[in-house]
Protein backbone atom coordinates (compact mmCIF):
# COMPACT_ATOMS: atom_id res chain seq x y z
CA UNK A 1 0.00 0.00 0.00
CA UNK A 2 1.42 3.21 -0.90
CA UNK A 3 2.05 6.25 2.01
CA UNK A 4 -0.19 8.83 1.70
CA UNK A 5 1.75 11.44 3.70
CA UNK A 6 5.61 10.33 3.36
CA UNK A 7 6.94 13.53 5.47
CA UNK A 8 4.25 13.43 8.36
CA UNK A 9 5.56 9.74 8.68
CA UNK A 10 9.30 10.76 9.04
CA UNK A 11 8.11 13.32 11.58
CA UNK A 12 6.17 10.75 13.12
CA UNK A 13 8.97 8.41 13.46
CA UNK A 14 11.16 11.64 14.70
CA UNK A 15 8.58 12.09 17.29
CA UNK A 16 8.07 8.79 18.68
CA UNK A 17 12.07 8.04 18.74
CA UNK A 18 12.44 10.94 20.59
CA UNK A 19 9.78 10.49 22.73
CA UNK A 20 10.82 6.61 23.40
CA UNK A 21 14.62 7.90 24.17
CA UNK A 22 16.04 5.97 21.24
CA UNK A 23 19.37 6.78 20.07
CA UNK A 24 18.54 6.34 16.30
CA UNK A 25 15.84 5.96 13.94
CA UNK A 26 14.96 4.73 10.36
CA UNK A 27 13.50 6.50 7.91
CA UNK A 28 12.75 5.57 4.28
CA UNK A 29 14.45 7.60 1.65
CA UNK A 30 13.39 10.50 -0.56
CA UNK A 31 15.14 14.22 -1.64
CA UNK A 32 12.39 15.76 0.42
CA UNK A 33 13.23 13.84 3.37
CA UNK A 34 17.16 14.60 2.75
CA UNK A 35 16.36 18.13 2.16
CA UNK A 36 15.13 17.78 5.67
CA UNK A 37 17.17 15.70 7.52
CA UNK A 38 19.77 17.94 6.59
CA UNK A 39 17.94 21.04 7.84
CA UNK A 40 17.70 19.45 11.16
CA UNK A 41 21.01 18.65 11.07
CA UNK A 42 22.00 22.34 10.50
CA UNK A 43 19.93 23.64 12.87
CA UNK A 44 21.27 21.36 15.62
CA UNK A 45 18.04 19.04 16.40
CA UNK A 46 19.87 16.02 15.20
CA UNK A 47 23.54 14.83 15.76
CA UNK A 48 24.01 13.21 12.09
CA UNK A 49 22.45 11.21 9.45
CA UNK A 50 23.60 8.55 6.77
CA UNK A 51 22.04 7.14 3.52
CA UNK A 52 21.95 3.39 3.67
CA UNK A 53 21.44 1.58 0.50
CA UNK A 54 19.99 -2.00 0.85
CA UNK A 55 19.96 -2.86 -2.85
CA UNK A 56 16.61 -0.95 -4.31
CA UNK A 57 16.15 0.06 -1.28
CA UNK A 58 17.56 3.58 0.53
CA UNK A 59 16.97 4.38 4.03
CA UNK A 60 18.06 7.50 6.08
CA UNK A 61 19.64 6.41 9.86
CA UNK A 62 18.97 9.23 11.73
CA UNK A 63 20.77 9.68 15.24
CA UNK A 64 18.82 12.06 17.68
CA UNK A 65 20.60 14.62 20.06
CA UNK A 66 19.67 14.92 23.75
CA UNK A 67 21.34 17.04 26.42
CA UNK A 68 23.23 15.63 29.33
CA UNK A 69 21.33 13.04 29.98
CA UNK A 70 18.20 11.59 28.12
CA UNK A 71 15.75 13.26 29.55
CA UNK A 72 16.78 16.47 28.55
CA UNK A 73 15.54 16.75 24.60
CA UNK A 74 16.61 18.46 22.22
CA UNK A 75 13.50 18.28 19.81
CA UNK A 76 10.49 19.41 22.30
CA UNK A 77 8.05 19.51 19.61
CA UNK A 78 7.60 18.67 15.99
CA UNK A 79 4.65 19.25 13.58
CA UNK A 80 3.50 19.06 10.31
CA UNK A 81 1.71 21.65 9.22
CA UNK A 82 0.96 21.39 5.53
CA UNK A 83 -1.26 18.91 4.60
CA UNK A 84 -2.11 16.39 1.22
CA UNK A 85 -5.68 17.10 2.48
CA UNK A 86 -5.18 20.81 2.99
CA UNK A 87 -1.95 23.00 1.40
CA UNK A 88 -0.42 25.48 3.33
CA UNK A 89 1.51 28.20 1.62
CA UNK A 90 2.64 31.65 3.10
CA UNK A 91 4.16 34.54 0.62
CA UNK A 92 7.52 36.25 2.02
CA UNK A 93 5.72 39.13 3.73
CA UNK A 94 3.86 36.53 6.28
CA UNK A 95 6.24 33.51 6.55
CA UNK A 96 5.78 32.13 9.77
CA UNK A 97 7.92 32.40 13.25
CA UNK A 98 7.83 29.23 15.32
CA UNK A 99 8.02 30.11 19.30
CA UNK A 100 8.79 33.39 18.36
CA UNK A 101 11.87 32.65 16.21
CA UNK A 102 12.85 29.83 18.94
CA UNK A 103 11.94 27.10 16.57
CA UNK A 104 12.04 26.44 12.80
CA UNK A 105 9.96 26.47 10.28
CA UNK A 106 10.71 24.06 7.21
CA UNK A 107 9.47 25.76 3.64
CA UNK A 108 9.51 23.89 0.03
CA UNK A 109 10.10 26.74 -2.06
CA UNK A 110 11.45 27.40 -5.48
CA UNK A 111 15.20 27.77 -4.10
CA UNK A 112 14.44 24.56 -2.67
CA UNK A 113 13.39 23.14 1.11
CA UNK A 114 14.64 26.07 3.24
CA UNK A 115 14.14 27.47 6.94
CA UNK A 116 11.96 30.32 7.40
CA UNK A 117 15.02 32.46 8.53
CA UNK A 118 16.77 31.44 5.17
CA UNK A 119 13.19 32.42 3.10
CA UNK A 120 13.36 36.09 5.00
CA UNK A 121 16.45 36.59 3.54
CA UNK A 122 16.23 35.27 0.08
CA UNK A 123 12.58 37.08 0.50
CA UNK A 124 10.63 34.37 -1.08
CA UNK A 125 7.66 32.25 0.18
CA UNK A 126 6.76 28.76 -0.23
CA UNK A 127 4.67 25.66 1.19
CA UNK A 128 5.31 25.45 5.04
CA UNK A 129 5.92 21.74 5.45
CA UNK A 130 6.55 21.52 9.32
CA UNK A 131 7.52 23.84 12.56
CA UNK A 132 10.41 22.15 14.73
CA UNK A 133 11.10 23.69 18.11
Amino acid sequence: MTMSDPIADMLTRIRNANTAKHDTVDVPSSKMKLAIANILLDEGYIKKYDLIEDGVVKTIHITLKYGADKNEKIITGIKRISKPGLRVYAGKENLPKVLGGLGVAILSTNQGVITDKEARKLQVGGEVLAFVW
